[in-house]
């Protein structure tokens, strides 16, 4: 896998049965970032936190850690990305109490919105105004994932997201689009039951696997978003798992490789 590669959640709500593997004091964020280096905030998709707020959560974490923050609904879902920009601003000045930490900004659009372009460059220039760092978009209507649109992202700098389960019928929307010069970024829902269903050890291996075949350059995000039976933590820990297997034997082979080099060159 790629350096900086990140796994983690959505949310970091900590049941009883994770204890052990997240042990210690303090909130369920301090233990959560402890062993995670990332973590989506989706509740400021339905209600707005205050400054201090995000300033706190900053502050509860690790110096290398980061945050990918949703953007409201009440632009994406209710203004449907037109007249946002007082909205806009609002939400930017909130979490950019993260500082540094905030790494990227989420846009998940609602199944009914189509691709307008008109409509896309002025939202996306006015989200570009306000955050300097990746932008994500998570459409799911089948008009975002023509080669028009896809072109039209890379062109803006927008990167969308890799999804499962896949919307609207579009299996390329398995692997993210776009623009990728800073993120690749995919989101895990759960299937087939979305938010709910947990992925089996099968799937989580072959994920592993294609990660470590990326393009150059970009970091790459994986968050689980199946959390409502609690399955996201238990799989991103997995996937960690199998990318530390995986970088072991790498590092093995590679060693036992130059081992008889080594040796020759002594000769």
């Amino acid at each position: 896998m790629p350096a900086q590669t990140r796994i983690g959640t959505a949310g970091w709500a900590l049941s009883a049965r994770e204890a052990e593997t997240f042990p210690g004091d303090g909130t369920h964020l301090q233990r959560y970032a402890r062993v995670m280096d990332c973590v989506e905030i989706n509740s400021s998709f339905y209600r707005s936190h205050r400054p201090q707020t995000y300033e706190r959560w900053a502050a509860s974490t690790p110096e290398d850690f980061r945050f990918a923050v949703k953007l409201p609904r009440a632009i994406t879902h209710q203004r449907r990305l037109k007249d946002a920009g007082a909205l806009l601003a609002q939400f930017a000045a909130e979490a950019g109490g993260l500082g540094a930490k905030w790494a990227v900004a989420l846009v998940q659009l609602p199944p009914s919105l189509p691709f307008a372009p008109g409509v896309a460059e002025r939202f996306f220039a006015q989200v570009h105004g306000v955050f300097r760092g990746a932008v994500v978009c998570e459409p799911r209507h089948a008009s975002w994932f023509t080669p028009q649109a896809g072109q039209w992202l890379h062109d803006s700098q927008v990167s969308r997201a890799g999804v499962d389960p896949t919307p609207a019928g579009c299996p390329e929307a398995a692997e993210p689009g776009g623009w990728l010069g800073l993120v690749r970024y995919y989101r895990w829902h759960g299937s087939p039951r979305t938010y709910w269903s947990s992925y089996d050890s099968a799937w989580l291996q072959e994920r592993a696997q294609a990660l470590r075949r990326p393009p150059a350059g970009a970091a790459c995000w994986c968050i689980f978003d199946n959390t409502a039976a609690g399955a996201a933590l238990p799989n991103a820990l997995q996937l960690r798992a199998s990318e530390r297997r995986m970088n072991q034997q790498e590092n093995s082979l590679m060693t036992a490789v130059a081992i008889p080099r080594l040796a020759r060159t002594v000769d």
